[in-house]
């Protein structure tokens, strides 16, 4: 059973920081690869960065790299999403999901479980 929970998200000013994080509060031990998408109020979900099952690769939109760094803790069963020197238009709600293929990391339609979503508001 995957139940994803985010957390860590809220209000920052602009160059803040902030760190997301993901748990599966289910009994599976998640052991595929992970991501975290965002999506802004009038604008389509889209994907900030991926890490596979075993936490060798990364993956990342080039609107977050150099600035976010995606890492996961297999031991809890968590992913992490740490955010630096965020922008105003860092601003949306950010969820993680789970996929069971290693195909392609950056289009939704590769996940099949997902959290209920954690908002990031970025001030200018």
């Amino acid at each position: 059973q995957v139940q994803l929970v985010e957390s860590g998200g809220g209000l920052v000013q602009a160059g803040g920081s902030l760190r997301l994080s993901c748990a599966n509060s289910g009994r599976t031990f998640i052991t595929y690869g992970m991501a975290w998408f965002r999506q802004a109020p009038g604008k389509e979900r889209e994907f900030v960065a991926a890490i596979t099952g075993s936490g060798s690769s990364t993956y990342y939109a080039d609107s977050v790299k150099g600035r976010f760094t995606i890492s996961r803790d297999k031991a809890k069963n968590t992913v992490y999403l740490q955010m630096n020197s965020l922008k105003p238009e860092d601003t949306a709600a950010y969820y993680c999901a789970v996929t069971l293929s290693s195909s392609n990391y950056y289009t939704s339609a590769s996940y099949r479980y997902w959290g209920q979503g954690t908002q990031v508001t970025v001030s200018s």
